[in-house]
């Protein structure tokens, strides 16, 4: 039967008190629950002055404000006040009554300008974050995961203009640039000099002219625009242990390492990292290795033109120090480059009338080259290690743990896009995303009902 709804009780009034409107396993109650906010006064406390001027919002009000934009993935600071003064369940978890007036939405913009731009205000509420889980017994760094994702910046991908500028140095140079000339020394060569190194390398990039600090980005020929690299390490359940933010054209790679010391200072050191094909390099395998961490790392197919010989067809004699190709011809050393490459050569007169010249080399002059790092022992041993049983047992969680990170950071933290701008506000978003992620697992986890309790 069709029935129609004859009662309109719009202006019905009630007494009740704000508290009886939230859900009893609404995630606001549990996050309450879950982490004591006030720690954030003593962060804050040099920050105020405490004789001059107006009083000013609570700082836990403004914290917990944004915590809000980043858990429930609200687009913006503007939308989260809007939210918050119609939303009960927003005023609660911030202590606001029915009738409290909501800050305006640039309050928080302003106090960052004025208070915690210069700081590492964020950081250290991340971290805190974390500790409380870590007292908890909910994390472990044992295993971490990394990885990274591109956040696209709030720049039209059409405007900016070209600039050559020096080539970055990478954190692992000083150390690779002592055993290439120990390398050199040993077969006889001269060490290559200082000023050698020290010469400038420079680059042509694209700066956007509206967010300059941003990086351009290419993927394919769909995917090309000016975007940030949030650098994430996650545990085994989940919990993001730590991140950094660069320019979206900084290489994965160069970042692990800092990434990895940030993780053994804060939460230990790991027994064991994995990370996807863009970090198997010869300098990431030799830094975990160096530190006695096992690198779990994924199968590289290999690069070789097809129809042509591979690498692995020619076969390496360590004591020797030489390569032998499928032929039986050796391939002796010829120097070690800058670059921390030793090179063999074959001799052109013998490989000149080699039946297989044709899979070999297209040389013009009937000469192999093959190139060897001086820590491909350690690239060696880190494929080694893929086979085992354990490493496979590791890497197969990368994608329950640091991917579904990244997945549920854009599908429901509001990550996929950004519309601040500058590498300190981006740092600043990242931290509180993923601040706002460890918090709600941390909440969802520790909760009891109250018909539990």
């Amino acid at each position: 039967m069709l029935s129609k709804n004859t009662q309109i009780n719009r202006d019905q009034i009630e007494m009740i008190a704000l508290d009886q409107l939230v859900p009893a396993d609404h995630l606001v109650r549990k996050i309450e629950a879950a982490v004591d906010f006030s720690f954030i006064y003593s962060l804050v406390e040099d920050l105020y002055s405490t004789k001059r001027g107006r009083s000013s919002i609570d700082p836990v009000v403004l914290i917990k404000m944004a915590f809000i934009q980043y858990t429930f993935g609200i687009r913006s600071m503007r939308q989260t006040i809007k939210e918050i003064e119609t939303n009960m369940a927003y005023r609660w978890f911030l202590g606001f009554g029915f009738y409290d007036k909501v800050p305006h939405f640039s309050t928080f913009g302003k106090n960052y300008e004025r208070r915690f731009k210069d700081t590492d205000l964020f950081e250290q509420i991340f971290y805190r974050i974390l500790k409380e889980a870590a007292d908890k017994k909910l994390v472990s760094s044992e295993h971490v995961f990394i990885d990274s994702t591109h956040v696209k910046a709030s720049a039209n991908k059409r405007k900016f203009e070209k600039k050559v500028v020096r080539k970055e140095s990478k954190a692992y140079e000083a150390r690779l640039q002592a055993e290439i000339n120990s390398d050199r020394e040993e077969h006889g060569k001269k060490p290559i000099p200082p000023d050698k190194y020290e010469k400038e390398e420079n680059k042509e990039i694209k700066e956007s002219t509206t967010d300059s600090e941003s990086g351009y980005y290419v993927k394919d020929e769909r995917t090309k625009q000016f975007a940030y690299s949030f650098h994430a390490a996650a545990d085994r359940n989940g919990f993001v242990l730590g991140t950094i933010v660069t320019p979206g054209n900084v290489h994965d790679s160069t970042m692990l390492e800092p990434l990895v010391e940030k993780v053994i200072e804060k939460c230990g050191k790991p027994n064991a990292v994995a990370a996807d094909t863009g970090y198997k390099t010869p300098a990431i395998a030799q830094y975990l290795i160096e530190n006695e961490i096992r690198p779990a790392l994924p199968y590289t197919r290999p690069r070789t033109k097809e129809g042509y010989l591979k690498k692995h067809d020619y076969v390496y004699d360590e004591h020797f120090d030489c390569y032998i190709c499928p032929e039986g011809q050796v391939l002796d050393y010829r120097t070690t480059t800058k670059e921390g490459y030793r090179q063999y050569i074959s001799n052109p007169v013998i490989c000149k009338d080699c039946p297989l010249l044709a899979q070999c080399t297209q040389s013009q002059n009937h000469q192999k080259l093959i190139q060897r790092h001086i820590w491909e022992p350690y690239l060696e041993e880190a494929e080694h290690l893929r086979h085992t049983e354990e490493n496979k047992i590791i890497y197969a969680r990368r994608k329950e743990t640091i991917e579904r990170v990244f997945a549920d950071a854009k599908e429901k933290h509001g990550m996929r896009w950004t519309t601040l701008r500058g590498l300190k506000k981006l740092s600043m978003q990242a931290m509180l995303t993923f601040a706002a992620m460890n918090l709600k697992k941390l909440a969802t986890w520790t909760w009891k009902s109250p018909e539990m309790a």
